[in-house]
C-alpha cells in the first residue's frame, strides 16, 4: 500500500510538472546541471569568411576562458560554430535548427543581411543574439532579443562626416557603395550626414555586393574630381574599389567605416593605395589602453596572430552574453534578454550602455591608414 502511494504521488508530481506554466518550467530547467548551450553563427566559408572566421576567434577565447575558470555558477558552456556561409537562406536554416534544439542563445553573426534574414525566427523562439551587424535596420527592428555588439552605420558614418567636412573643411565629396544590407546602411548614414551640412555628393555610384569590377563606376566618380571618395562596402570589395581607383588616376581621400581599418582592405588595395585612408570605428588600436593591449597578447598567444576590431567586439559580445547568464542561472529566454539589457560593461570597444533598440556602443573615432594598420588621427 506504501509503495503504490509513492507510485501514485510520483505520477501525480509528474503531470503537475507537465502542465506547469512556461515560466515555471524554464526555472526548473535553470537548476541543470548540464552544459548551457550557445550557438556561434558566422561565415567559414565564402567572400565573408574572414569577418566570420575573426568572429569566431573572439568568441571562443571568451567561452575558453569563463570555462576554464569555471562556467557560469559551476556549468560549462557548450559553443557550437555554424557556417551561415555569409547567405541569408543559409542562416534562415541555421536559425530555425538553434531554435529547435534547445540553444539558450545565439553569439553572430559578422553579417548585417544574414543577422536580418534570422532575427524573426530567433524572436519568436525568444532566443537573444547579440550580433557584430551594424546595419541600421538591425535596431529598426526593435527586436526585445537582439543587441549589437558595435554601433550602427549612423554613428560611425557621423563622426566620419564631422571630421571630413567640420574639421577638414572638404566640400568634394563622392560617394560609392553597395546595395547589400551593410553597403546601403552605409550609404543612407554618410548621405544623411552630409545632407545636414548642406552637402551633395558629386557622384553617388550604387553597385551590387558581389560585383568585382568598378571601372564604369569609377570613371563617372573620375570625371567629377572629388576631394574625398566614400566607400561603403565590406573589406575585399572596399580594397578593390581602392585599387581601381587608383589605377584610374583617381587621386581623392579614399573614407569609410570599419572595413577599411582591416589588413584585408590594406592588401587587396595595395599598401600604396590604402595609405591615409580615414576610418571610423570605435577600436583603433591595439595599443589604445592597458585593458586593449592585455587582450591583444593574449589573443596572440592563442592563435598567433594580430587582434583587431571584429575580433574584439565579438569578445566583447561573448563576455556580456556570460554576464547575462550568471545573473540568470544558465535559464534563456526573455529573463536572459532582460540580463543583457541590464548589463553595463567597459568593454574593449566602449562604455556598454544598452538602449531600448538593442544598440550598446553610441561612439566612435577617426583613424588613418599608416602602412597598411590603422593609427590614431591626431588633432591639430
Amino acid at each position: 500500500m506504501f509503495s503504490a502511494r509513492i507510485s501514485i504521488t510520483a505520477v501525480a508530481l509528474l503531470a503537475l510538472a507537465a502542465c506547469a506554466p512556461p515560466g515555471q518550467q524554464q526555472s526548473q530547467e535553470a537548476t541543470a546541471t548540464g552544459p548551457i548551450k550557445i550557438a556561434n553563427v558566422n561565415a567559414q566559408s565564402g567572400q565573408l569568411s574572414s569577418l566570420g572566421q575573426w568572429e569566431h576567434k573572439g568568441v571562443k577565447l571568451a567561452i575558453d576562458e569563463a570555462n576554464k575558470a569555471g562556467g557560469v555558477n559551476g556549468r560549462q558552456i557548450k559553443l557550437d560554430l555554424f557556417d551561415s556561409q555569409g547567405d541569408p537562406t543559409v542562416g534562415t536554416n541555421v536559425a530555425r535548427k538553434i531554435a529547435a534544439e534547445g540553444y539558450v542563445a545565439m553569439l553572430g553573426t559578422a553579417e548585417s543581411a544574414v543577422t536580418l534574414a534570422m532575427a524573426p525566427i530567433l524572436k519568436d523562439a525568444k532566443i537573444p543574439n547579440i550580433t557584430s551587424g551594424q546595419s541600421p535596420k538591425l535596431a529598426e527592428l526593435k527586436s526585445p532579443f537582439l543587441f549589437l555588439n558595435a554601433p550602427t552605420s549612423v554613428t560611425f558614418d557621423e563622426t566620419l562626416a564631422k571630421y571630413l567636412a567640420d574639421d577638414k573643411g572638404y566640400k568634394k565629396i563622392a560617394l560609392i557603395s553597395n546595395n547589400g544590407a551593410y553597403g546601403s546602411g552605409e550609404h543612407d548614414a554618410f548621405l544623411a550626414s552630409l545632407k545636414t551640412r548642406s552637402l551633395t555628393p558629386l557622384a553617388d555610384e550604387v553597385v551590387t555586393p558581389d560585383q568585382k569590377d568598378f571601372n564604369a563606376n569609377l570613371a563617372k566618380i573620375r570625371e567629377q574630381d572629388p576631394e574625398v571618395l566614400f566607400i561603403g562596402a565590406e573589406e575585399v570589395q572596399s580594397g578593390l574599389i581602392a585599387k581601381q581607383a587608383r589605377e584610374l588616376g583617381l587621386k581623392a581621400l579614399f573614407a569609410g567605416g570599419a572595413p577599411m581599418g582591416t589588413d584585408v582592405y590594406a592588401s587587396t588595395a595595395g599598401l600604396k593605395n590604402a595609405e591615409g585612408s580615414v576610418v571610423s570605428s570605435p577600436y583603433l588600436s591595439n595599443e589604445a589602453s592597458e585593458e586593449i593591449k592585455a587582450f591583444a597578447a593574449k589573443y596572440k598567444a592563442a592563435y598567433n596572430e594580430e587582434a583587431r576590431m571584429h575580433v574584439a567586439k565579438a569578445y566583447d559580445g561573448a563576455s556580456i552574453m556570460l554576464e547575462a547568464l550568471k545573473q540568470t542561472n544558465g535559464e534563456g529566454g526573455q529573463k536572459l534578454a532582460d540580463a543583457i539589457r541590464g548589463v553595463k560593461r567597459a568593454g574593449l570597444l566602449g562604455n556598454y550602455t544598452y538602449d531600448a533598440n538593442g544598440v550598446g556602443i553610441h561612439e566612435t573615432k577617426i583613424g588613418l591608414v599608416k602602412d597598411g594598420k590603422v593609427v590614431p588621427e591626431v588633432a591639430g
